[in-house]
């Protein structure tokens, strides 16, 4: 049986011609995909800005300052952020002109950008941040006669810039803190500001013309001041100022509103601490810088002075 079946294979193999198959395998391989990641201070703020800082006049500033000194870096990406980086901004600020204040703002926004980015594990090192010495500003107010050129020349501009500019110089608030009032934070005859820039709510009591200028305000909006844009309003503030001949004087800012208020309330005989309270200071120091306005009130000391001398044993003796 076998040798039949052997035989009958190989006549079938000999008179039956099988096909030849070829077998050609290609392995497409696609080219490795290399995710660089950037680790620049640009790209930093892009990606933790959001957490890090909420909307308004602060954070556009912070954006402007990491701006600055990413482009003063070189190399712009690193893996670590050394003490001869640091010193290399801050020398680099200073050639620009930079204050020791403007610095020490800058170098601020940095090290919580670079704390949060090391907390993530995109930095692995980071700086000892030393904070620069400031000296003793001066404080820049507007006068009764400035205050009426200023804002009859806004005020021809728009009413609403207006507005915002009578409830600011009457209640101390930021630019921010009045742009982010809600209708819900003003019951008369108070405001509270919610979002501070120390963190901590605090309101104030209305005069009579901050309260007609909340009122002024669209209740269809979600505040009195929502239909204000910051950049645009603070356009035309510059433009104002250059109008009644202040474009020369770089202090007269919006936030000049806050030191007029301050002012006065120390002119006006108000104690620091209450004016500290009103103004939402962290610490006395910050009120301390207006304390300088109350020098009048160093006159009542005379009359004590003189009484406390003229019962001392000395008084009757000659001064020479």
């Amino acid at each position: 049986m076998s040798n039949t079946l052997a035989s009958a294979a190989a006549t079938f193999e000999s008179e039956v011609e099988l096909p030849a198959y070829s077998l050609n395998y290609q392995y497409s391989q696609s080219p490795r995909v290399t995710v660089v990641k950037d680790t620049s201070l640009q790209a930093m703020f892009g990606k933790y800005a959001d957490i890090l800082w909420g909307d308004g006049s602060h954070k556009y500033n912070v954006t402007n300052f990491i701006a600055e000194l990413h482009d003063l870096l070189q190399p712009r990406e690193f893996s670590g952020f050394s003490q001869d980086m640091l010193d290399f901004l801050i020398g680099a600020l200073r050639k620009r002109g930079n204050s020791n204040a403007t610095i020490n703002r800058k170098l601020a926004a940095l090290r919580k950008l670079l704390r949060k980015a090391h907390k993530m594990g995109d930095v692995h090192t980071l700086p000892e941040f030393t904070r620069q010495k400031e000296k003793a500003g001066r404080i820049r107010f507007l006068d009764k006669d400035e205050e009426y050129d200023l804002f009859t020349t806004i005020r021809a501009v728009s009413e609403d810039y207006y507005r915002l500019c009578i409830f600011l110089i009457d209640t101390g608030a930021r630019l921010s803190e009045g742009l982010g009032l809600r209708w819900n934070d003003v019951q008369e005859p108070r405001a509270t500001f919610w979002v501070t820039k120390s963190g901590r709510s605090r309101s104030v009591p209305l005069t009579a013309r901050a309260w007609r200028a909340i009122e002024g305000g669209d209740r269809r909006k979600s505040g009195p001041f929502a239909t204000i844009n910051q950049q645009r309003f603070r356009r035309a503030w510059h433009q104002c100022k250059d109008e009644i001949g202040l474009g020369h004087d770089d202090d007269v800012v919006p936030h000049v509103l806050r030191h007029t208020c301050a002012s006065r309330l120390v002119q006006g005989g108000v104690d620091i601490r209450r004016v500290q309270m009103w103004l939402g200071h962290q610490t006395l120091s910050m009120t301390m810088r207006y304390a300088h306005l109350a020098s009048h009130d160093l006159e009542m000391c005379i009359p004590i002075l003189e009484r406390m001398a003229g019962a001392s044993p000395s008084a009757s003796a000659s001064v020479n």
